[in-house]
């Protein structure tokens, strides 16, 4: 979410520098994409329903409970696909359309969820540094590309346009650190599910494709990150030359 957020926000930079195109065309078609795979499988796998017709909210207790959880709460989230694990208050917020329904697609959002809870309840490394790293990226995401952009118009000010770019730069680390959070709790998901005995080999093609679709929204994250700094730094370059 907060990749997406900063992504946004260096939107009106452009139309200075026809070369922002030139980087960001590819990450924002490989975004465009990723949301299209997720949606896509997302609306797929809802309209299978699970053997044990089991729904997503009642799938979270077992996980839970399997994992010794049990002290995690489970609530209703509003929106669709806004389902997290909350490592604060220990709370699982599922979306209704995946705590209500009796679908492949709940089974892996799910199980993905409690996978994160699993990683907490572990002191998953990456996780913590993710967690740690939330309030500065929220700063930098929104200020640093105010910062860099104000550095260019002011030039009198050395090293302006530096520190804004270094403070955005913190969406590119914090994005890196959620690819392996992420791939990892996938993988617990799938893991959970099989052990479980709640999926078929069939159905776990079908978490699968759920899950990996997800996965995707995440390199495009990243990606978008990338995009962005190259062109900062594109930039500066340019500048100094001049």
């Amino acid at each position: 979410m907060i990749a997406n957020q900063e992504y946004v926000i260096v939107m009106f930079w452009p139309m200075f520098n026809p070369m922002y195109y030139v980087f960001a065309l590819p990450a924002l078609i490989l975004g465009l994409f990723a949301q299209f795979r997720v949606k896509r499988a997302y609306a797929k796998q809802q309209r299978v329903a699970n053997r044990g017709k089991i729904s997503g909210y009642e799938a979270a207790q077992r996980l839970l409970t399997r994992n010794n959880l049990g002290h995690v709460s489970i609530h209703e989230a509003r929106g669709q696909l806004s389902d997290h694990y909350d490592p604060r208050t220990k709370s699982l917020h599922l979306s209704s359309g995946v705590a209500r329904s009796a679908s492949v697609a709940s089974l892996g959002i799910v199980a993905h969820e409690v996978g994160h809870a699993v990683q907490d309840q572990q002191g998953y490394v990456p996780l913590k540094w993710r967690g740690a790293m939330v309030p500065a990226v929220q700063m930098g995401s929104w200020l640093g590309p105010i910062i860099f952009i104000a550095g260019m118009w002011i030039p009198q000010i050395p090293n302006l346009s530096l520190i804004g770019l270094i403070l955005f730069s913190g969406t590119l680390v914090f994005s890196l650190v959620t690819l392996p959070v992420e791939f990892n709790a996938s993988s617990r998901a799938v893991a959970m599910l099989h052990s479980a005995g709640m999926v078929s080999p069939i159905e776990e093609k079908g978490v699968k494709e759920v899950l990996n679709a997800a996965a995707l929204t995440y390199v495009a994250a990243a990606a978008q990150a990338i995009s962005t700094i190259l062109y900062y730094v594109f930039l500066l370059n340019g500048r100094r030359r001049d």
